[in-house]
Parts: structure tokens; sequence; C-alpha cells
């Protein structure tokens, strides 16, 4: 620990948040993708979909499935997903490159559904996104210890997509999913991650 500004602050040997690791997958994660503001609909939904199959899960798990995820998904295309119906969740709980979860893989279908009726109506970026106003949140952390396990606009983000019809969805959920898609900046002042774009 440290101080900078009068803000007690975590050091690793390289500044990066220390929650990767040393995992090579991880710190890659990390660095190039994790709270970068990602505006495409449906990478934020494919984001949205694995922070589910995440739920009593590690994320490192989901991330070393990804490609397998992807692959049972269909690369994610929600207006392909959407149509599924038991012989294709029957399917994929066959599957030995995702998490065989009936009920997640359900609410994917779910998820899907809602993802086309939301994307026709506002568009699912705008949807997401008018819960932080548009803008990445700026909370300037200085240590995990501050970083919150959920927050006011994760709430009411997971009461909105409870309410169009998305499940796994809880606010603990949901700001995983805000930090992941940099709705908010949780990487930390000292990572040299904090200021990227």
């Amino acid at each position: 620990m440290g101080e900078i500004g009068g803000m007690q602050v975590e050091f690793e040997r390289s500044g990066r948040c220390p929650w990767c690791g040393e995992d090579p997958l991880y710190v890659a994660y990390h660095d190039t993708e994790w709270g970068r503001p990602q505006r495409d609909g449906r990478m934020l939904w494919e984001c949205l979909t694995l922070e589910a199959f995440q739920a009593g899960l590690s994320w490192i798990t989901i991330l070393r499935r990804r490609t397998g995820f992807r692959a049972a998904f269909d690369g994610f295309d929600p207006a392909t997903v959407a149509l599924w119906g038991e012989a294709e969740i029957t399917h994929l709980l066959a599957d030995p490159g995702i998490i065989r979860h009936r009920g997640k893989i359900a609410a994917t279908v779910a998820g899907a559904q809602a993802y086309m009726r939301i994307e026709a109506r506002q568009g699912f970026s705008d949807f997401i996104w008018s819960h932080v106003g548009g803008v990445p949140l700026q909370p300037m952390r200085g240590s995990m210890a501050e970083v919150p396990g959920h927050t006011p606009q994760a709430l009411a983000l997971s009461k909105a997509l409870k309410a169009e019809g998305f499940k796994f969805v809880g606010p603990t959920i949901c700001y995983a999913f805000m930090q992941a898609v940099g709705m908010v900046n949780d990487h930390l002042v000292t990572c040299p991650q904090h200021g990227a774009k």
C-alpha cells in the first residue's frame, strides 16, 4: 500500500489491477478488454450472457471456455439463439465446451429474445448505456477494498433487465458486467490501463 494525493493505493510490480493475477489469459483480458467502453450491442449481449454463466464461478473459468461458448451459441448471434427451443437446450447440455447448466442455457435463449425486442425498440446498446447517461463513470479507486459489489446504477440496470425478461442478472452480476464493458472505469488509479481508451 502507498499514498497518492492523500489516497491510499495498492501497488503491484506492474501497477496492474491485482485481481487478474499472473495468468497470461487473464492478464491479456485485463490489458486489452476489461474496462474498455463497448458500444456494440451484440458484444454487450455476449458479455452479459457470459457474466450470467459466471454466477457462482470464477471469471477465469468462463474466460477459458469463451471459445467454446461462442461455438455453442452460434457466435452469440441473438437472432439465431432467439429461435431455439428444447432440442437446442438439450443438445447444449451435452457440450463439454461450456458450463452445462439448464437454467442458464434456457436464460440465454430468453435473453436473446429480449435482446431482439430491445434492439428493435431502441437499440440494445442505447438501452444498456442509458443507465450511466451514455458516459463511463470514473470513480477513481485506489484499492480493491474501495470497489463495491454493486451500485445504484447496477441495481437499476438489474431491475430493467429483469423487466425485459433477462435472468441471472442480479445487481452484483450487472456491476461486474458494467465494469467489464467500460460503463464504469474500475481500473485502479495505479493501473496503466486506468487512462486507456
